[in-house]
């Protein structure tokens, strides 16, 4: 939760107990979790406004239809890498060209001991 440990956060709870006393801890957290719902509820306001414009102008059918096409875009894309793969490890010249090149590149590789 936070990158915050369990030692961290008794340490916090305990300078929070100092400092407000336990009277007042039960109130503050009242009111902190009134203030949490009133923004997430002025939130999900702001989310349907902005949802009722984008329906209102015709904007949601057009990013739904954006989406689609990428999508597809990106499942031919993967479709085609797969094709490439399959071909190359069917094909045994192409592994030792890439071989060949890659020692011709960095020199022949030797195994450490």
């Amino acid at each position: 939760m936070f990158g915050i440990g369990g030692g961290e956060l008794i340490f916090i709870l305990f300078i929070a107990l100092m400092l407000f006393g336990s009277d007042k801890i039960p109130e503050i957290a009242r009111t902190l979790g009134k203030i949490m719902a009133q923004l997430k509820n002025a939130t999900n306001d702001i989310k349907s406004e902005i949802q009722k414009g984008a329906e209102a102008n015709g904007l949601d059918k057009t990013f739904r239809e954006l989406h689609g096409d990428f999508t597809g875009v990106s499942e031919n894309i993967n479709a085609e890498i797969t094709k490439a793969k399959t071909q190359m490890l069917a094909d045994t010249t192409v592994k030792t060209d890439v071989a060949e090149e890659i020692e011709d590149i960095v020199g022949p590789i030797k195994r450490q001991r």
